[in-house]
């Protein structure tokens, strides 16, 4: 199979790269991690029971990340304008099956209807149509970002965000390597049926970051209430991603 020769390493990767041909690419810009530790068991009716939610110390993660796209793409063919470039904003948190430890979208809200009835579509992730706005101010973004999907329950977030260290790189067995490091994402079908997609990149370029959060109501629709201690913050500039097709888990 071949890589982008910026994705070429694969020594990082906690099992070997999937067999076949990835099927999307993408780049994802400005992005923030922000993560609150949270009893499992306050998530235990949104994550399909067939999933074990992680725990780091005994704690599972709530993570709200807002970031934007650019060259969205299917493999063969060119990034289009109008459909691959957008704001994203997910909350996730951290699951397993299997013994690969992977990432569960909660949800995920964009600002391109297509590429949102396509996800919903395609790769079974719960997404939602938002209005949003990403606006750079020397090294700091300010995000704004608010749900106007139909029949979907309300959900917004504004803030701003910038770096605020130097690059560095996860170690293993560390919170931020727990947190952020996962090659895999789960999703499942409106049938119930669970499925596994294997993403690749580089190692996290990661730095510590600040943030002003004047708004986030984005955990509230799953019964998620956030403590009143200061989420943990990353910041990474840009990452290139490859996506595989879902394979059903039995």
């Amino acid at each position: 199979m071949t890589l982008p020769r910026a994705l070429a390493a694969t020594d990082h990767r906690p099992w070997p790269l999937p067999t076949g041909p990835w099927v999307m690419a993408q780049t994802w810009h400005d992005l923030l991690f922000a993560h609150w530790p949270i009893p499992a068991a306050s998530l235990r009716r949104a994550i399909p029971p067939a999933l074990a939610i992680d725990t780091f110390d005994g704690d599972a993660w709530i993570g709200v990340v807002p970031f934007r796209m650019t060259g969205v793409r299917l493999r063969w063919t060119p990034a289009l304008p109008w459909i691959s470039a957008f704001p994203e904003l997910n909350v996730r948190t951290y699951v397993s099956a299997g013994g690969r430890a992977g990432i569960f979208f909660l949800s995920l809200d964009a600002g391109n209807l297509v590429a949102v009835a396509a996800a919903r579509r395609w790769f079974y992730l719960r997404y939602y149509h938002a209005r949003m706005s990403v606006v750079g101010d020397g090294d700091r973004v300010r995000y704004r970002s608010r749900r106007v999907h139909r029949r979907a329950p309300p959900a917004a977030f504004a803030g701003s965000y910038r770096p605020a260290g130097a690059t560095f790189r996860a170690r293993a067995a560390t919170l931020d390597h727990w947190l952020i490091e996962r090659y895999c994402l789960y999703a499942q079908s409106p049938a119930g049926r669970l499925y596994r997609a294997e993403i690749h990149h580089a190692p996290w370029p990661l730095q510590s970051a600040e943030a002003e959060i004047e708004r986030n109501t984005m955990t509230l629709p799953h019964g998620a209430t956030l403590p009143p201690t200061a989420p943990l913050l990353h910041f990474a500039r840009r990452m290139d991603v490859v996506v595989w097709p879902l394979r059903l888990l039995t």
